[in-house]
């Protein structure tokens, strides 16, 4: 990470405010020497910097801790750039002394954000990850979504500047994870507040209905049938008008949201888009960049099935026995060591999208044969159910996933993964196409030799 990002991020989080016009314009002598890499000159700045900082009256300590913290992070960046990782280290211990005394919560994000940046540049990636998330956690928790989403796009760009791999797939990773995370606290917070307008509402309505009824029993007893019938008219008029208003109000707010969550896939789709370029000038046999883009991929695949959900599919007629012998084939001699594979299909055929199908049932032979230990037993079956209804079942004898486990395996972006081991989308993209098919993925629950998954579409 370079000190660009360090000087931008005093800009997000705009933190300090100095004492007089020519102590900024040595601040601003000194940022131009460490762009243009002029160290000694930058370093003897800073020397005089501080001086001044420390004979200027007019500053209180936590105004000269604040302005401290600043020379200590321009010596650090400065450190980081020749590559001496014990002297930024130093600045780093100083910074975190100075944030504390400051007491000023800008400067303690500010301190989480370029310790991020110091773990990233010198390798310590956990440390990077645990202190950027405190610092993300702590803004969200303050509904700052337009800081955090800022911070994670440095920490992306850094990473494409940096060439580093493994920061860029952690920020990435991290960033979309935090992205369904943001959405789901805004859909929480828009909810919160029609529920709130609609019992404000209710609550209205009621107080009305209660004025109206003190009023009808005065107009009742003073005033002729004909004009407590009038009044009655006008002013349930104008409540019908008021409800009528209220409801298209809502359902505006409920097509907004809809209308921001089609526009999160599609930004999802559009990152990972532009992504795949950049991934494929790198060294696709490095299996990090390898992942990388099945990962990008993969996000992108998701995105357009989220997107045309409601779209129709094309189906084609399909001879069950012969489909499902070729899809097991293709998975055939991979298994361990005494597993038995078997075919259930009866001599028939069946409508469905073959392409989604395949799919789905290769990802799961795929899963069943890396999860079943040797002598077990793999099975492939079709059952009709009904007239409209037919099943799909990939069974195999092993380890059972626990039921606390079930549902979270077809959501997808529930936890950062080391994206070599696999991205855990795979069950939540075959899951899209189930649904996009009119039919539904699950897991048996009165399977208990192993694991089953049903595959269950409707004609």
């Amino acid at each position: 990470m370079n000190w660009k990002i360090g000087i931008i991020l005093f800009d997000i989080f705009m933190f300090c405010t100095f004492a007089n016009a020519q102590t900024n314009e040595m601040w601003q002598r000194v940022e131009g020497d460490v762009a243009a890499s002029r160290y000694k000159e930058a370093f003897e700045r800073l020397h005089n910097i501080e001086q001044a900082i420390q004979n200027n009256e007019k500053l209180n300590e936590r105004g000269r801790a604040a302005q401290r913290y600043r020379a200590s992070l321009l010596r650090m960046n400065m450190y980081m750039k020749m590559h001496r990782s014990a002297s930024a280290a130093e600045h780093l211990d100083k910074m975190e002394k100075f944030a504390v005394a400051s007491d000023d919560e800008k400067v303690k994000n500010d301190l989480l954000y370029n310790k991020a940046i110091f773990y990233y540049t010198f390798g310590e990636t956990a440390k990077g990850n645990a202190v950027f998330k405190e610092m993300a956690s702590k803004l969200t928790a303050s509904k700052e979504y337009d800081k955090v989403n800022d911070a994670y796009k440095l920490m992306i760009e850094g990473g494409k500047k940096s060439g580093s791999v493994n920061m860029l797939a952690q920020a990435y990773c991290s960033y979309i994870a935090w992205k369904d995370s943001a959405a789901a606290l805004k859909l929480a917070d828009v909810s919160s507040e029609l529920k709130e307008q609609i019992q404000a509402g209710e609550k209205e309505i009621a107080e009305k209905d209660a004025k109206l009824a003190t009023r009808q029993g005065i107009i009742i007893a003073l005033c002729a049938l004909s004009v407590i019938l009038a009044v009655v008219l006008v002013i349930g008029a104008l409540l019908v008008l008021r409800l009528l208003a209220l409801t298209h109000k809502q359902k505006k707010t409920i097509r907004q949201l809809g209308e921001n969550i089609a526009l999160k896939a599609k930004f999802t789709s559009n990152i990972s888009a532009q992504l795949t370029p950049i991934l494929q000038k790198l060294n696709a046999q490095q299996p990090e960049v390898k992942a990388l883009l099945d990962f990008s991929n993969h996000i992108q695949t998701l995105s357009q099935l989220e997107t045309t959900i409601g779209e129709k599919v094309e189906t084609e007629e399909v001879s069950l026995q012969a489909f499902c012998e070729e899809l097991m084939n293709q998975v055939r001699g991979k298994e361990k060591a005494g597993v038995i594979l078997n075919v259930d299909a009866p001599k028939m055929s069946a409508t469905f999208n073959k392409e989604y199908v395949s799919h789905i049932l290769l990802h799961l032979l795929n899963n069943a044969i890396s999860y079943t230990p040797e002598g077990g037993h793999i099975h492939l079956d079709f059952k009709k159910r009904s007239v409209h209804k037919c099943q799909f079942l990939v069974s195999n004898t092993g380890s059972v996933i626990p039921e606390e486990k079930r549902e979270d395996v077809f959501k997808p972006f529930r936890e950062i993964r080391d994206l070599t081991t696999g991205d855990g989308l795979g069950l939540p993209i075959c899951q899209q196409m189930a649904i996009k098919m009119n039919g539904d993925l699950s897991i048996d629950p009165e399977f208990t030799k192993g694991t089953r998954f049903v595959l269950s579409l409707n004609g």
